[in-house]
């Protein structure tokens, strides 16, 4: 096997503004795009929350000389395993297939976010699609936690989910989502990034001409308005507590990030960790527990969770909780060895997957502007010490918490380390 370096990276900003970039795996059989669009729900309008989702469902339904099922028919008969999905940044589409059917691959996704048919006898049923996704969530007080969290961590539009809400999607209409389309599908702002077995040139010169006439847009300023209160209870009558912690950390390009990272990883990652260990084995006092950091591109938050009894939720709270706060007084060496171990394990898979490549390599662009390679990371990794993490720990100690929950019964915030 061999690892990525700066040779095997390639990258080029078209003239539209659409950037390119490649990774070639030799040793593979496959290839992988990911395709970010600037159409997330950062760009929703507040009266139109929800449309980005509903847009990444009905440009699926048909495009270029393609209808609904011709689309759909023309990736299966290519063999590309495929997904889609909204963030708050960008709408992404992303497929793996034989490396000898990329091409005819990326010419389909290029007529999806160019020339799509957004038929106007199928946007009720897209539209459906997402109301349904809606009511799912009513359910999934997991997801009703975190979402709300996110939103009590960062100014709206950053907290924002993909969905909207029901009020918002009902009323949406197929001329409003398609000006939307317009304004937010465009090639300044896009990432295409590509990994596998491939030739640099040739793909170059393919992606120039599929996407080299896609016309460029106006970007929309973005307003931000104060994120949410410190404690936010939503009622469910259920015998479960979701609870959600969160507080501010530093975003993937900040130069302590990997210090962030380990020190979550510490709390967080594995069988080992400390949430997992103090939390549900030593107490049994919920059936799950994690903590990771999620990043924007200029703030970052931790983010914890735990689902619990509504009996033992106000300890399972507390005991989070200090844990959280012990984190400041530092980590032993055998729990930076064990984290190490687990996350070259996770470089050395991510290796073998040009699907996960292609994934980081459009995050590295979008958050860094370059591609860190698997060589370079590696070195960051085995640079990690606990004497510079338990310095960071020191200057930077878990506070200013943020809490959710959802359930029966409203908790007590642990008044020691409200702040």
């Amino acid at each position: 096997m061999t690892s990525s370096d700066s040779s095997t990276i390639h990258h080029e900003t078209m003239a539209n503004g659409m950037t390119l970039v490649v990774e070639q795996m030799p040793w593979l059989e496959s290839a992988a795009f990911a395709l970010l669009t600037p159409s997330g729900s950062a760009s929703d309008a507040k009266s139109q929350l929800g449309v980005s989702n509903l847009l990444c469902d009905w440009t699926q339904r048909g495009c270029g000389n393609r209808n609904s099922r011709q689309f759909i028919e023309d990736l299966d008969n290519l063999g590309v395993s495929r997904g889609a999905g909204v963030s708050t940044s960008h709408t992404s589409f992303g497929g793996a297939v034989l490396a000898e059917n990329l091409g005819r691959t990326l010419a389909i996704y290029a007529d999806l976010v160019q020339r799509p048919h957004l038929p106007e006898d199928e946007f009720d049923e897209a539209q459906s699609v997402c109301l349904q996704e809606l009511r799912a969530l009513e359910d999934d007080l997991y997801q009703q936690a975190m979402i709300q969290l996110r939103t009590q961590m960062y100014p709206d539009p950053w907290g924002r989910a993909s969905y909207g809400n029901v009020e918002t999607v009902t009323a949406l209409t197929a001329a409003a989502a398609k000006s939307h389309f317009e304004a937010n599908y465009r090639p300044n702002g896009t990432i295409l990034a590509i990994a596998g077995n491939i030739d640099w040139n040739e793909t170059r010169d393919e992606v120039e001409r599929l996407f080299g006439q896609w016309k460029t847009a106006q970007e929309s300023p973005i307003v931000e308005t104060p994120a949410e209160g410190i404690y936010c209870h939503i009622p469910f009558d259920s015998s479960q507590t979701h609870i959600g912690v969160g507080f501010e950390s530093v975003p993937y390009n900040h130069p302590d990030y990997f210090l962030a990272r380990a020190a979550v990883g510490v709390l967080s990652d594995g069988m080992s960790s400390r949430l997992f260990t103090e939390v549900r084995e030593n107490r049994g006092l919920c059936y799950t527990v994690f903590a990771s950091i999620h990043t924007l591109l200029d703030r970052a938050s931790v983010l914890c969770y735990s689902g619990t009894s509504t009996e033992r939720a106000q300890e399972t709270l507390d005991v989070l909780v200090s844990e959280l706060v012990r984190l400041r007084e530092g980590i032993e060496e055998s729990e930076l060895t064990r984290l190490q171990a687990r996350i070259k394990s996770s470089l050395v898979m991510q290796q073998e997957s040009s699907s996960s490549r292609a994934s980081s390599l459009a995050s590295d662009w979008r958050h860094l502007g370059r591609v860190r390679t698997l060589d370079e990371l590696t070195s960051i990794l085995d640079g990690l010490s606990c004497d510079a993490i338990n310095r960071y720990l020191q200057d930077n100690p878990p506070r200013d918490f943020r809490y959710t929950t959802v359930g029966a019964e409203k908790l007590e915030i642990p008044v020691a380390v409200s702040s």
